[in-house]
């Protein structure tokens, strides 16, 4: 398919998680694009992504004069824009029901989750055990589990709603987080799960991008 115009502005791929997520769902899509990488932690970070985006961060999507940010925005724009050039490309479950669990399991990692955030940062190069989780990154963490197994019991292929989608866009930067960390995940269905997801060649595009990035970690 021709590029249709879509540049996507995104961050450092070893560390932006909110980076990650449209590039998979633009991915998945199969529409063509082109991205502009801003390294995320220096003096000039904010000015730079200000010429894309009024908020100064990122991700962005520039199609044509329209400039669209936040993740969860950008993937459901690019859902309705795959919805007419490429109908093959199912970014949201089929089913109504399935597509409200979907959203709300896609929302819950949008606006919540945030001792995970905090303790668990996403930094794809580390490989490391964790000693000590806080209560609430505990909590977080069986939230997920729970949500990954109750989507895969019911799912009719290897994704949390058969075909991957914007579901699995956003919930693939947790994958990272439990392999950077050690986390053990006991439940065979999420194992399995995460194995798919990290070998996912869309997946492996992005990780191998990110071993050629000069910094691997924010300087705090």
């Amino acid at each position: 398919m021709k590029n249709n115009g879509l540049i996507l502005v995104i961050g450092n791929k070893n560390l932006s998680s909110w980076s990650l997520r449209p590039w998979l769902v633009l991915k998945a899509s199969g529409l063509k694009f082109k991205e502009i990488n801003i390294e995320l932690d220096t003096s000039k970070t904010t000015e730079i992504i200000k010429k894309y985006s009024p908020t100064g961060k990122v991700p962005v999507l520039i199609h044509g004069d329209l400039h669209v940010w936040d993740s969860l925005a950008i993937s459901e724009y690019i859902a309705e824009l795959a919805a007419d050039l490429v109908p093959e490309k199912n970014l949201w479950p089929a089913d109504i029901q399935d597509r409200a669990r979907a959203r709300s399991y896609v929302s819950e990692m949008h606006s919540g989750f945030m001792s995970l955030r905090s303790q668990l940062s996403m930094d794809i190069s580390l490989r490391i055990k964790i000693k000590h989780l806080v209560p609430g990154t505990i909590s977080d963490i069986q939230r997920i589990i729970n949500i990954m197994d109750e989507s895969l019991k019911n799912s009719k292929g290897p994704y949390l709603f058969g075909e991957f989608g914007i579901v699995d866009a956003y919930y693939a930067p947790v994958v990272f987080r439990f392999q950077s960390y050690g986390i053990e995940i006991k439940n065979k269905r999420v194992q399995k799960y995460m194995q798919t997801i990290l070998k996912l060649d869309i997946v492996q595009d992005w990780v191998k991008a990110s071993q050629k990035e000069k910094y691997k970690a924010f300087s705090f």
